[in-house]
């Protein structure tokens, strides 16, 4: 298990209670009960990493938003313009959204392309860079600890590439086949 790339960035930070991933002998794996939730506490050196060795990537920020807006325009949250404990999981309790920390993916009704999450939950790393004055990147999504305006699926912020935090995850992507038969 090698916990950082050959420049020596970190990828994840097991110490914190959010971190649901633990070391195992030299094998990273998920902590019993907490297979099906996001994974935080992660840089985004460690989910680029996580996505290439899947054969994947992170999304583009416009990938990501089209994504997160399921088919709708002009909305503000992927599946309307109203949000409830009913949609996501957010900042507090309340009804369905029973979780003071990440839900198990499926907690909430998909969006209009059957994506789970795709606001609240864990915010989600996206591959581009987020100003031009900086070397951070695109966060989007909002998250389990956030307020229901940060869950806007125009809502950006920026995370350098070394920051970790019990809000922020990732997504792979992957490019589309050309082959129809794939």
């Amino acid at each position: 298990g090698k916990n950082q790339d050959e420049q020596g960035h970190l990828f994840l930070r097991l110490d914190p209670p959010f971190c649901k991933v633990e070391l195992v002998g030299t094998k990273y794996q998920v902590k019993p009960g907490y297979e099906d939730h996001p994974v935080l506490q992660v840089t985004q050196y460690g989910a680029m990493a996580y996505a290439k060795w899947k054969g994947k990537r992170l999304p583009t920020e416009i990938e990501w938003e089209k994504a997160a807006r399921g088919g709708l325009t002009g909305k503000e949250y992927p599946w309307g313009d109203t949000i409830s404990h009913s949609n996501a999981n957010y900042e507090g309790t309340d009804g369905p959204d029973i979780w003071l920390g990440t839900a198990p993916v499926g907690s909430f009704p998909p969006n209009g392309y059957g994506l789970y999450d795709m606001a609240g939950n864990a915010s989600e790393r996206c591959s581009d860079v987020y100003d031009n004055k900086t070397n951070m990147r695109v966060i989007r999504g909002g998250a389990w600890g956030n307020e229901r305006a940060f869950l806007r699926c125009a809502f950006r912020c920026g995370a350098g590439l070394d920051y970790l935090d019990n809000n922020i995850g990732f997504r792979c992507a992957r490019d589309i086949s050309k082959n129809t038969n794939d």
